[in-house]
C-alpha cells in the first residue's frame, strides 16, 4: 500500500507523540507493517520527516517510471 502525504503527516505527528507503530497503523487505517516499511525507508538522523518521505516517494515513482524498458529493442 502506498501512503499518502496526509498520512505520512499523521504518522510524524504520532511518532513525535510517542505512540508506538501497532497504534500508528490502528490510528491510520494501514497495516503495522506499513508503518515499518516507511520508517525504515524514511528516517534520517534526525527522525523521520514526512515531507521528506513524500519527497523520497515521489522521486521513486520518477526514477521507475524513466527506466522501464523502450520500445527500440
Amino acid at each position: 500500500m502506498q501512503l499518502i502525504e496526509e498520512q505520512r503527516c499523521q504518522i510524524h505527528g504520532l511518532i513525535k507523540a510517542g505512540i508506538n507503530q501497532i497504534e500508528i497503523g490502528v490510528e491510520i487505517g494501514v497495516h503495522k507493517s506499513t508503518i515499518s516499511r516507511e520508517l525504515g525507508h524514511n528516517r534520517c538522523r534526525r527522525g523521520y520527516r514526512s515531507a521528506r518521505a513524500h519527497r523520497f516517494m515521489q522521486e521513486r515513482c520518477q526514477a521507475a517510471v524513466s527506466t522501464k524498458i523502450s520500445d527500440e529493442d
